[in-house]
């Protein structure tokens, strides 16, 4: 693993290092023939190659011309005035700049306010080891897991940066308080009882946070962050607002060994970035979220975090954290849990509404001296108006996390990690863009590969899947940056 990650870095220093070197001797180009359709791609190997006396005005392009976000658009990073808004994650986490962004935006307001507003709602039919009936975790639903994000930002002086960012969910109507059928999931509980072969709902209230942060040169920002709830520096950009991930409506099977805290009753996080890297540190709630989707659980700040990120070049963002959890799980008050994870984003323009982002992350959660590992792989290829994505996840989990009664009795190891492979294949057709939104039809299908022991349970090779409709804002362009100018964010 050390020797794969350093690998990682080493070419990434080398690509940012030729990039940097071919942007030097590069001939201004003609700004006036724009190609306005292109996601706003942050490449240096981009601008690198000739345009044929064309600039098509991404943002890599506004950026090395002197044009930056702060001046262009309003709107940044969420805690950095020198950052382009497409790096912004969850919480404080990074994503590489060449993130694509489904967004609808404001410019800035008289009063000098910017607005942005992200979303998905899937519609969906999902049916778990449907060739398995009588096996463990059948199951089937129609259901609607969907997010809705806000954000507001605002320049203080010549320095400082102000945001307010809020979140919410309608799950706990939509897919039910005892969440969604999906096999092999575990991770909180409900009436008493663990979830088992279900994912549970998010809160209602998601995240209500603000930030401060303070440029004392376009190299060197200092940032406060405050959450209630909210996500402390702790992980990969949680799933849900990982791009990778975007056209996944499941939750991977390792969301509680990587990025389970994206929601926590009580989180302060302080961070400092220096060029490319940036260092951070948490104190948060390290209890999840009780049943109750509605309320607003008790702060305690019992548990902390650090995490080290890294974005060498456009293309990438690398991560490693580790956090410090205070009785996560309330039907084990007396587990802690030492959460570590390590990850790396890739993101890649391939043209007008053209590219690929894929992401692997490793988790792995220590308690009382044992600790399970997780692995996860991720991709999507964006071609126009079809997407083709898949997810590749290796995880262990116990008898106990399985919910598997008296495991001695029937010859299941006790406390050994039972590994679950699974294989996530989809695709998916956009069927119509509106006012700036996307309504997509998609299918997919999950094959599972579990441990031995596991399958008298579950059958050899469960197999499972659904169909779905997604609504999103579109994939954010110059073009469309151009229209909202003249348009309020409520009209899209």
């Amino acid at each position: 693993m050390n020797k794969f990650i350093f690998l990682i870095l080493l070419g990434a220093l080398a690509e940012q290092a030729f990039a940097q070197q071919q942007h030097e001797g590069m001939p201004m180009t003609n700004k006036s023939k724009a190609d306005t359709t292109k996601p706003m791609d942050h490449s240096m190997h981009e601008m690198a190659k000739p345009h044929h006396g064309t600039m098509d005005m991404s943002g890599s392009d506004m950026l090395n011309h002197g044009l930056t976000m702060d001046t262009t658009m309003g709107m940044t990073h969420s805690l950095s005035r020198h950052l382009p808004m497409n790096r912004n994650g969850s919480g404080t986490s990074w994503h590489p700049d060449n993130t694509p962004m489904y967004a609808y935006m404001t410019h800035p307001s008289p009063s000098g306010w910017s607005y942005m507003l992200h979303y998905a709602v899937y519609l969906r039919y999902t049916r778990q080891n449907a060739n398995n009936d009588d096996k463990r975790g059948a199951g089937q639903q129609f259901g609607a897991p969907n997010w809705f994000m806000g954000m507001a930002q605002r320049k203080v002086g010549q320095r400082g940066l102000f945001q307010i960012r809020a979140m919410i969910s309608l799950d706990p109507l939509t897919v039910g308080n005892g969440g969604y059928p999906l096999l092999f999931q575990t991770g909180e509980s409900y009436k008493g009882q663990p979830l088992i072969d279900k994912q549970h709902p998010h809160d209602l209230v998601s995240e209500l946070s603000v930030s401060y942060s303070h440029a004392f040169s376009k190299d060197i920002d200092l940032y406060g962050y405050v959450g209630y709830p909210g996500e402390p520096a702790l992980g990969p950009p949680a799933f849900m607002h990982r791009i990778s991930a975007f056209n996944l409506p499941d939750a991977p099977l390792s969301h509680h060994w990587q990025d389970a805290t994206h929601i926590l009753f009580g989180v302060a996080t302080v961070g400092f970035r220096y060029k490319w890297a940036k260092l951070e540190g948490s104190t948060f709630t390290g209890r999840e979220p009780d049943e109750n989707r509605y309320n607003f659980d008790k702060p305690r700040f019992d548990s902390y975090s650090y995490r080290l990120s890294i974005n060498p070049s456009p293309s990438l963002a690398l991560q490693f954290s580790q956090g410090f959890l205070h009785s996560p799980e309330d039907l084990h008050p007396n587990e802690n849990v030492t959460r570590t994870t390590a990850s790396i984003l890739h993101s890649k323009g391939l043209g007008p509404d053209r590219y690929i982002t894929s992401a692997f992350v490793w988790g792995r959660n220590t308690h009382d001296g044992e600790g399970d590992n997780s692995f996860l792989a991720e991709s999507s290829l964006q071609l126009k108006r079809i997407a083709l994505y898949g997810r590749y996840e290796n995880v262990g989990k116990t008898a106990e996390e399985l919910g598997i009664i008296d495991p001695g009795f029937s010859g299941i190891p006790a406390h050994t990690p039972l590994v679950i492979n699974n294989l996530t294949l989809g695709l998916n057709y956009r069927i119509t863009r509106q006012l700036n939104s996307d309504l997509v039809l998609g299918a997919q299908v999950t094959g599972s590969v579990p441990d031995k022991w596991l399958r008298p349970l579950y059958g050899k090779t469960p197999i499972s899947g659904e169909i779905y409709l997604r609504l999103s804002p579109s994939l954010m362009t110059m073009q469309g940056m151009s229209r909202m100018r003249h348009r309020p964010m409520q009209r899209m």
